[in-house]
This record gives C-alpha cells, sequence and structure tokens, in this order.
C-alpha cells in the first residue's frame, strides 16, 4: 500500500530554527536539527560536513545517533553533494540526501530520514529546510570549532591555519558570472592565496603564489592578500594596486617575491583586464575547449621592485558569453607522475575540456582536477596546487553588443531552460 506523503510547510520550520540556534553554542545546532526533524514527518535529520579535501562528508553527529563518514566518490551522499541534487536510494526509500548550499557555496549535505522520503513532493521543503540550515552553519561556526574540527581529518600546519583564514568562501555567484577555486595540499599549505570581490559591476580577483614554504610563505602570502584588500578599498585600479602589492612586499619582506594575476572582469560587458606578474599564463575556454592562453607575464614578481617606475602592462580581452578563465598556480603543471613526467598543460586542458564537456557543476569540475593531480603524484604533492574558474554568463545582453562580440557577423544568442547557461551560434 502506498504511503501517505505529508507535505510540510517547512517555512515555519526554517524561523523556529532561526530564532532558536542563536540561543546555543554551535555544537548544539546537530541537537537543534534533530528536534526539529519530527515536525517536518521524519524521524531523524543528520547534518554531514565535506572535509578540507572534499574526498568525504563526515557526520556532525548528537542525541546519541550513529553515523559513519561517507566517501564523496562513491555514495549516494556524495553524489548529492557533487550534483547539487537531490539523491534517494530505489531500495531505501525512507531515506534523502539533499545538497547543504549556501549560494553556489558547497558545504555538504543534509540527511533525511522519513516515510516520504520517496516522494518527490517532499524535494522543495526539504531544499528550503536544507537552505536555511546552510545559513545557520555558516553564522554559527564563527562562535566555536566544532565544525572545524569536523572538517579536519588531519593535524593542519600553522602555515595553513593562516592560509585558510584569510580565504573568502571557495565559491561565489552570480546571474552573471561564477568564481570557484580549489586548493592543495589542505593541512600543509603555505605559498598559494587567492581573494575575490564583486563590487558594483566589477568583479576583482587575485592569485599569488609567493615563494618559499611553511609560515615565511604564509606570512608573505598574508602581506600580499592583505596589501591586495586594502588597494581594491582604497578605489586603487590595476595598475597601482600592483605597485602597492609590490611596494609592501619590497619593504616588509626584502628578497622574497610573489607571482600573481590580477583581474578585473565588467560583468555587464564581459570585458577582462589582467595584469599577470611572473604567474603562469591562464586559458581561455570557449564551448568547452581552451582556445588559446592569455599573455603572459607582462610583468615580473611582486617584491622585485620594478614598478616603482613603469607600470605593468595591463591586457585586456573581450569574453563571450559563457566564456571562461582558468587561472592556476604551477604546483598543478609541475606535479610529477612516478615516471617524472609534469602534469603539464596539455594534461590539464584535456582534463578540464572533459570535464566541461560532462557538464559538470564549475566546483566539482575543479575538485575533481586537485583531485587528479593528487593521485598523478601519488598523494604527495611537492607545491602547493590552486586553480580557479572565472565564468562569465550574462542572462541577456543588447543584441548589438551580442553582435559585436561575434565580430559584427549575426549569429542567435540562447539561453537554456536553467536560466544560466548561455551559447552563441553563429550560422556564418
Amino acid at each position: 500500500m502506498k504511503r501517505e506523503v505529508r507535505v510540510v510547510d517547512a517555512g515555519e520550520v526554517s524561523r523556529w530554527l532561526q530564532l532558536n540556534a542563536p540561543r546555543g553554542g554551535p555544537d548544539e545546532l546537530s541537537l537543534l536539527v534533530m528536534r526539529a526533524a519530527p515536525s517536518v514527518g521524519a524521524s531523524e535529520m543528520v547534518i554531514y560536513l565535506a572535509d578540507y579535501t572534499q574526498s568525504c562528508l563526515v557526520p556532525l553527529l548528537g542525541a546519541g545517533l550513529a553515523r559513519d563518514q561517507q566517501t564523496i566518490e562513491t555514495t549516494l551522499a556524495g553524489r548529492a553533494f557533487t550534483s547539487l541534487d537531490v539523491q534517494r536510494a530505489a531500495d531505501n526509500p525512507d531515506r534523502l540526501w539533499v545538497p547543504l548550499l549556501l549560494g553556489c557555496e558547497r558545504l555538504g549535505v543534509l540527511e533525511i530520514v522519513s516515510p516520504a522520503a520517496g516522494d518527490a513532493a517532499i524535494d522543495a521543503p526539504a531544499w528550503e529546510l536544507a537552505v536555511t540550515i546552510a545559513q545557520l552553519l555558516v553564522n554559527r561556526r564563527l562562535y566555536g570549532d566544532v565544525v572545524e574540527r569536523m572538517r579536519r581529518r588531519l593535524p593542519m600546519q600553522v602555515a595553513a591555519e593562516i592560509v585558510w583564514g584569510l580565504l573568502p568562501p571557495l565559491t561565489f555567484a552570480t546571474d552573471e558570472l561564477v568564481v570557484t577555486a580549489i586548493l592543495e595540499p589542505c593541512y600543509d599549505v603555505g605559498g598559494d592565496v587567492f581573494d575575490y570581490a564583486l563590487n558594483g559591476d566589477v568583479l576583482s580577483v587575485g592569485l599569488f603564489d609567493t615563494c618559499g614554504h611553511g609560515i615565511k610563505a604564509s606570512a608573505l602570502a598574508s602581506l600580499a592578500v592583505s596589501a591586495y584588500r586594502n588597494a581594491r578599498r582604497s578605489g586603487l585600479d590595476l595598475t597601482d594596486t600592483a605597485k602597492s602589492i609590490d611596494k609592501w612586499l619590497r619593504s616588509e619582506h626584502p628578497g622574497y617575491f610573489a607571482t600573481a594575476l590580477l583581474a578585473e572582469l565588467d560583468r555587464r560587458t564581459g570585458r577582462l583586464k589582467t595584469i599577470n606578474a611572473g604567474h603562469p599564463r591562464a586559458l581561455l575556454l570557449r564551448d568547452g575547449k581552451a582556445i588559446r592562453e592569455l599573455p603572459g607575464p607582462t610583468a615580473l614578481p611582486l617584491g622585485l621592485g620594478n614598478l616603482r617606475s613603469a607600470g605593468p602592462t595591463v591586457h585586456e580581452e573581450e569574453l563571450h558569453p559563457g566564456d571562461r578563465i582558468l587561472a592556476y598556480t604551477d604546483g598543478i603543471t609541475d606535479a610529477r607522475g612516478g615516471d617524472g613526467e609534469r602534469f603539464g598543460v596539455d594534461r590539464l586542458v584535456d582534463f578540464v575540456g572533459r570535464a566541461l564537456n560532462d557538464a559538470l557543476p564549475s566546483p566539482e569540475t575543479m575538485r575533481r582536477l586537485v583531485r587528479a593531480v593528487l593521485t598523478y603524484q601519488d598523494e604527495q604533492l611537492d607545491d602547493d596546487a590552486t586553480a580557479m574558474f572565472l565564468e562569465w554568463r550574462p542572462p541577456h545582453l543588447p543584441l548589438a553588443h551580442l553582435r559585436d562580440l561575434a565580430g559584427g557577423r549575426n549569429g542567435a544568442y540562447t539561453v537554456s531552460p536553467d536560466g544560466v547557461r548561455t551559447s552563441w551560434s553563429n550560422p556564418l
């Protein structure tokens, strides 16, 4: 006999969670979620957090529950995390897995055990509840260490603690753009750091690779990203931002330097400005393929004092709707396999091309890329490996501007049913 499905008012439960979460500590959030379970017709609700390497999902337990961690690569919970979609097993209709997302930032998954879990009518309220829980996780984790402790499967070195404390969320998206990044090795990084900010219509991005290892490298990274933020928040343009970072690195850490890729993207027009200060060349991807590298380097690494008189060269690029920029540090391409062969740019391009053709979400492409680099080097990286995607996907643009992007020829601009994927097809 078919079970009766109870479609719950998730909004009322969400409001209850938001009102009661501030009354307890961060380690009580899992208990609060469990208390809310009967209100949505569930017997259990369990939060799972992605660990730092994004290889497993770790249960945030309370109320005497027992759960094992879930491997991201081989479980339904992991599939919910990677696909950003609700998952349920045909042989276990009482269990539902819902992604925990804040915007586009993947935190983990929510497990719901309910007689109604096998019916799609529960999906919408489950999504609404998961969004509320994700917001509470982000808001409450600052007041305690339970979330950080659960996400760590190995001891974190002090240099890595410094760097992770500097980083913004790994993924950010609006209707017009996406920026997502990944960093390895998670527990012993030191020299790689990135930052971004959207101010008005301009997205500013900075990717840095400092020389050295350990505390010295992380201290240099801290100064580089702090100087970058200070210049950006002071309203300096891209050229003066590079000069300011160069000045501070030279002043406080003489003899040390950082390679950098500084970029500004106008989300209305797709105009991209970049300064490459001794960094690997970023790749321009279009229609799932890498079509060329962006020019670089256009300046020497920051901290060497070469920007005091003449400013760095700023490269400008007109992006097409749907274009992606892939930036990375040399820890990606310099990783060596057992035979000593470098991972290299060609292997990087091939991997990313296949991922794009599989229509993976951008954060998942980044996760799989770093896993591939780790596997190639037998899980032992000799250098930090960081990669970043920057995607421009305007939902609509004036027809005249679209023709400009296509070289003045007529064409057709389409938006897919999900409202975010864009393409330009030119019959000529």
